[in-house]
């Protein structure tokens, strides 16, 4: 697993080094400069980053979680102090652990740990929210695309069903995609929509 330790201070970045050689995990990249930090850990490729901010302001916080946000990967954060509202912006930001005075060797693997394991459960749940939208497009276009065949092919549902079935299936497409087609085709010839 590559893990990249984010510090400025590189004394205290190798307290996290030690802590993950001390877990088995040696595959990790330090880097102490924030300047271009995105395409930086881009090029690394990491698998999980950990964030270490001695005191940060305002601004270096928004700056790191503008990079959590875009990285898509598991983050932990250690901060020697926070408050209500930068906890709540890290949480927003997706930060899997937010640590607050607590960098020490023996907690880096616990809290590795459980940053993954917070990032798997919070991107399946995004991706179950996503197909559910989808599912939920999906129907409400084949509905609609079925009350345009009810309504020019003077059928009922089931027929109007079995009809867009039955071209989904002869012409190899989905039937919300042959539904899509139907919709599109109507709004374009001043029917519905």
């Amino acid at each position: 697993m590559r893990i990249a330790i984010i510090d400025e201070k590189a004394g205290r970045a190798s307290i996290i080094q030690e802590g993950l050689v001390e877990a088995g995990l040696t595959d990790s990249v330090v880097v102490t400069e924030r300047t271009g930090l995105l395409a930086r850990l881009e090029a690394i490729g990491p698998e999980v980053v950990l964030i270490d901010l001695e005191n940060p302001g305002r601004d270096v916080l928004e700056e790191y979680f503008a990079v959590s946000r875009a990285l898509a990967r598991p983050i932990a954060m250690f901060v020697d102090q926070s408050d209500e509202e930068s906890t709540a912006a890290a949480i927003d930001a997706g930060v899997s652990a937010y640590i607050v005075d607590g960098l020490a060797k023996s907690r880096i693997k616990p809290i590795l740990d459980l940053a993954v394991r917070r990032f798997q459960a919070f991107s399946k749940l995004q991706r179950e929210l996503h197909e559910a939208r989808s599912a939920l497009a999906e129907r409400a276009v084949i509905d609609r695309a079925k009350a345009i065949l009810m309504a020019r092919r003077r059928i009922d549902e089931p027929a109007a069903y079995a009809l867009l079935r039955s071209h989904a299936m002869r012409s190899n497409r989905r039937i919300a995609e042959v539904a899509e087609a139907i919709v599109t085709a109507e709004t374009l010839m001043g029917g519905e929509g």
